[in-house]
């Protein structure tokens, strides 16, 4: 899994008290329709066919995650009724699959089965969390979300035999609410004593290396500890509507050349113009602990003219690209 940027300042212009209802899923962008197979048996599509074979399965599209809230035929279900703010509750959840029932076979990604993220529609609120799944696919996990207003709860994972999904269902605190405007542009996050600073910039369209670098104390962190599989883990959303997408780190733990620490990079490819909010995740001395950015993308890159060039006289071109 993973993202992991500047994501676009969220259209909110609300001053509303929110019930104390927590609102059920509801899709943010087109709800994808599965194949039309047998559901019973399906699972979410692989890769279309090689050379030489019939494609008949469904290839997954490139909308960004997180704006719907049923994919290929599973859907995010949340079940609980009622957040107060600053109050622990027990957030439960399902996802069913095109049968209709709830999953209980996942794949292990980044050490767990299911990555939850909820963040305030502000992107002011940031979690990351892990919860437990009962032996009838109910998932539940603590969570204290600290203010009124609306969230995005993301369920990141995999069914047995199928392809990383990533489902998005809104939620709705109670109490009353001021949206806050999207944090200033960063480079540079403190949090616990430690100093993180990031390098790199976002390009629509392709990918995008981005360093970031922990400090404590002014000296360099060199023994960060493996966190889901990596040094690190980044999670970018973009803040017009919190497209979910997956950053993906640079090595790993025990590949023999990834140095833990000070230095994490990562690739991530955003799809589009804005401002984005990064989350990086990481562990030292026991603990995790979440650096925050606000990172503006620039423009889209220049689409090549349609106009055709020139061959070279004497140059067999077959239209191969190497």
């Amino acid at each position: 899994m993973n993202t992991a940027v500047k994501l676009g300042s969220y259209v909110l212009g609300l001053a509303v008290v929110f019930g104390g209802a927590l609102g059920v899923g509801k899709a943010v962008g087109p709800v994808a329709t599965p194949p039309a197979e047998d559901h019973a048996a399906m699972v979410a599509p692989r890769a279309s066919a090689g050379h030489g074979e019939h494609a008949t399965e469904q290839v997954k599209d490139d909308t960004p995650g997180g704006l719907q809230v049923s994919e290929y035929g599973y859907t995010l279900n949340p079940l609980t009724t009622s957040i107060k703010p600053g109050e622990p509750a027990e957030f439960r959840f399902t996802v069913t699959g095109p049968a209709g029932k709830p999953v209980t076979d996942y794949q292990v990604e980044h050490d767990k089965k299911l990555h939850l993220i909820v963040a305030s529609r502000d992107l002011k609120t940031f979690q990351h969390v892990h919860p437990e799944m009962a032996p009838d696919g109910v998932w539940s996990v603590k969570l204290t979300l600290p203010k009124a207003g609306p969230y995005r709860a993301f369920a990141d994972f995999a069914p047995a035999g199928g392809i990383g999904l990533t489902l998005g269902a809104d939620l709705a605190v109670g109490g009353d609410y001021q949206p806050e405007a999207l944090p200033e542009e960063s480079r540079t996050a403190t949090v616990d004593g430690y100093e993180v600073t990031l390098d790199g910039d976002l390009a629509p369209g392709r990918s995008s290396k981005l360093t970031l670098k922990v400090s404590k104390d002014g000296e360099p962190v060199t023994d960060l500890q493996p966190y889901l599989g990596a040094y690190g883990h980044l999670v970018a959303l973009r803040a017009r509507d919190l497209a979910y997408l997956h950053v993906h780190p640079d090595g790993e733990p025990g590949d023999g050349k990834t140095e833990p620490g000070p230095e994490i990079v990562f690739y991530a490819e955003v799809p589009s113009t804005g401002d984005y909010r990064l989350f990086l995740d990481f562990q030292h001395q026991g603990k995790v602990r979440t650096a925050d950015f606000t990172v503006g993308a620039g423009a889209q890159p220049q689409v090549p003219t349609s106009e055709p060039t020139p061959t070279p006289t004497g140059h067999n071109d077959d239209g191969h690209s190497h």
